[in-house]
């Protein structure tokens, strides 16, 4: 993009606008105003940035934060002066607080315009409190080129700072919102003058932004800082020692979803503990890699006398709690040892208990797990063959290690390859680094003769070839066995579980609101985004998806956990995306409908599978439930929408579902364009009545 010279504020604008785009920025979303126009006009004429107008404030911040959640990279947010920029204030605290990259410019007066009311001037300097990760107000533009170098380095800043998790060469703690205030004297269009002209020859692009460089998009993978000491290496050892532990995996929208579930299934092979996977996370979607996968802990743990047989020793976490407040009750009742795996700084503990943060990634521990399984191996029964510190010039990981080989003493009972083997007689002087090849290191071959310098090659000793179930870390006791009692006790209680929750789901024909989230589960084409909704969709979600291999990608606002925004995200998610959909109540829906202006800008399709209960399905669950009086009219608020005439107010196809076949025609296969609602009646006390049996069945 040319640098505009035109005036002052163009030149400042422009200036700004090309730092973003060379750093990584794709997508500006711009509410219309007169104190932004430097910057609406520079974002709308650079080709490489899509800049989209969107009228409403609150419906433009959750569009945007909802495309930065499925790229994982900032997208500006452009809005005028005064009140315009308090309606980014919710998407602003959904973004902290679920770490979400946002970059949020608003326009505003000079100084000399402050508190003398002006119009449409309020105190915009810390606007959005302590939710930022950063903010700060600009100078007003000058045309200066040290000024615009100050501008860059700013704006660089801001975008790390909102960034982290994108960019590998970052190291600010967790990703999230950026507030920049920029204050504009007049003209604010770009009105040419002369006042930029010495600056034409002094600015040359190409050498000004040489060092804004775009960084690829990860998934926080940095290498671990976790060093590997002994001290270290003991968490691995408490965790294999323990027979009756749990790993917990709770909402995660992660970039590379297969990435961060082969690095959990690794971890539970590894331990071999089973996975509780929350219905927010995409682990239940790819079943394939984890044969110890718990669906259904929440009824199983309302079983008392199941809940106190699986009760934990040990329990790592990976992330947030899932939403199960049964699961928590049990937690917080057995008092475990626990870990929290998560890369941020935030405390992610509202139990309290007994917990560590591990400040990385599951995809770091899965890393680190590797180097320490390579660090120490046991074969069961056998002499202990530990090999420390393996130094391996190709080794994928990090960290060099040297190796020591130790064969046990010549006392040690019979050699458990074969009766007659002679005893492992090692000189340790001829175990080099480069001479460990896997091939070597069978049971057959595990001979003095076959363990010299020749024989064993750094090659084979890659990480990937040295997997969970052929190289067990090294502990105090033998190996454990290929199914643990209590890992058994979990599978055989999912199992009996499960094929119950699915039995009564295949015989109920009535519109239940939680049997959409099962039918969503099995029959959504394959890797299908799914926007799920806060309140009752969430809970459909956590209680009755079924585990399955569809890659289906969960996302959700479970940040602040609010309504606020939920169409607009959804409609962000789904944003030249592939086909997508949204599940959700009536309620949530409507606080939202103006997110259908941004219907003209939208590219790419999303089916809205609309639950209406005429009111909030959630507040049934509630003890004020039985006090009605205020409970209908202040809780429950009904609206009675006529939700077919709201669609055609706004130009979007609506369907009335009247049975579960219809629903499943519709959603195979997707529409590859535009917006419809397919809306789903239930009866809200009829609901919340079955679920309260439901939920005091015993299914085991």
């Amino acid at each position: 993009m040319p640098i505009d010279f035109r005036n002052t504020n163009s030149l400042w604008a422009s200036i700004l606008v090309e730092t973003l785009q060379r750093l990584g920025l794709t997508t500006a979303i711009i509410c219309p105003g007169s104190r932004s126009t430097p910057l609406t006009v520079a974002f709308a004429q650079h080709p490489q940035i899509e800049a989209i107008p969107v009228l409403d404030e609150r419906s433009a911040s959750f569009f945007a934060l909802g495309i930065a959640r499925q790229s994982g990279k900032p997208v500006v947010l452009v809005c005028t002066s005064g009140t315009a920029g308090a309606n980014f204030y919710p998407a602003v605290i959904e973004a902290r607080e679920s770490r979400v990259p946002l970059l949020v410019l608003t326009a505003d007066r000079p100084p000399e315009l402050q508190d003398c009311h002006s119009g449409q001037t309020i105190d915009q300097i810390k606007l959005y409190g302590n939710y930022p990760n950063w903010q700060s107000t600009l100078a007003v533009p000058q045309a200066d080129i040290s000024m615009l170098r100050y501008l860059r380095q700013t704006v660089v800043h801001a975008w790390e700072r909102a960034s982290f998790g994108s960019t590998p060469l970052t190291h600010f703690p967790t990703p999230g919102p950026v507030h920049l205030n920029l204050p504009f004297r007049d003209p604010l269009p770009p009105i040419p003058d002369t006042t930029t002209n010495p600056l034409k020859s002094q600015l040359q692009p190409e050498e000004f932004f040489a060092h804004c460089q775009e960084q690829a998009v990860t998934d926080n993978l940095q290498p671990t800082t976790y060093n590997l000491e002994p001290a270290t290496g003991k968490i691995l050892e408490q965790w294999q020692e323990s027979q009756e532990g749990i790993i917990i995996a709770g909402p995660a929208q992660p970039q590379n979803p297969k990435d961060y579930c082969n690095a959990i299934a690794s971890l539970s092979k590894t331990l071999r503990w089973p996975v509780l996977a929350e219905g927010l996370s995409p682990v239940r979607n790819y079943c394939d890699l984890n044969r110890d996968l718990i669906s259904t802990y929440d009824l199983i743990l309302r079983n008392p006398r199941l809940a106190q047989q699986l009760k934990p020793t040990m329990v790592i976490h990976i992330g947030e709690l899932p939403i199960s407040k049964e699961l928590r009750a049990w937690l917080d009742k057995c008092q475990p040892r626990r870990w929290v795996i998560d890369p941020s700084h935030h405390n992610l503990d509202p139990l309290h208990g007994k917990t560590t943060h591990l400040r990385m990634s599951v995809e770091q521990l899965g890393i680190w797990v590797k180097e320490l399984k390579v660090d120490r191996l046991k074969v069961d029964g056998s002499p202990l063959l530990k090999v420390e510190r393996l130094k391996v010039e190709r080794l994928k990981v990090e960290r060099l290690k040297v190796v020591r080989v130790r064969a046990a003493s010549p006392t040690a009972k019979a050699w458990p390859f074969g009766q007659g083997s002679p005893p492992l007689k090692v000189d340790g002087s001829n175990l080099q680094p480069d001479n460990l090849q896997p091939d070597n290191l069978q049971a057959d071959n595990l001979q003095a003769d076959n363990l010299q310098a020749d024989n064993l090659q750094p090659d084979n000793l890659q990480p990937d070839n040295l997997q969970p179930d052929n190289l067990q870390p090294a502990t105090n006791t033998n190996l454990q066995p290929a199914t643990q009692p209590y890992l058994q006790k979990w599978c055989e209680a999912e199992a009996k579980v499960r094929a119950k929750v699915d039995q009564t789901m295949t015989k109920m024909s009535q519109l239940f609101e939680g049997k959409a989230a099962w039918l969503l589960s099995q029959c959504l084409p394959p890797e299908t985004p799914l926007f799920i909704a806060n309140s009752m969709p969430v809970r459909d979600v956590e209680f009755f998806w079924k585990p399955g291999n569809t890659r289906i990608r969960p996302w959700f606002n479970r940040g602040a956990n609010g309504i606020d925004g939920t169409l607009s995200t959804a409609l962000g998610i789904a944003h030249r995306n592939q086909s997508s959909v949204m599940l959700t109540g009536d309620l949530a829906f409507l606080h939202d409908t103006n997110g259908f202006l941004i219907k003209n800008k939208f590219v790419g399709h999303l089916t809205i599978i609309l639950i209406n209960n005429n009111g909030g399905g959630i507040f049934e669950m509630l003890p004020i439930a039985k006090f009605d009086p205020p409970f209908e009219e202040f809780f429950a608020t009904p609206q009675d929408v006529n939700f077919y005439q709201l669609c055609l107010s706004y130009g979007v196809e609506h369907q009335l579902i009247q049975s579960w076949q219809q629903l499943k025609q519709r959603l195979k296969p997707l529409p590859s364009q535009g917006i419809r609602v397919l809306e789903l009646p239930t009866d809200r006390r009829k609901d919340a009545s079955w679920r309260q049996d439901y939920f005091h069945y015993n299914y085991y």
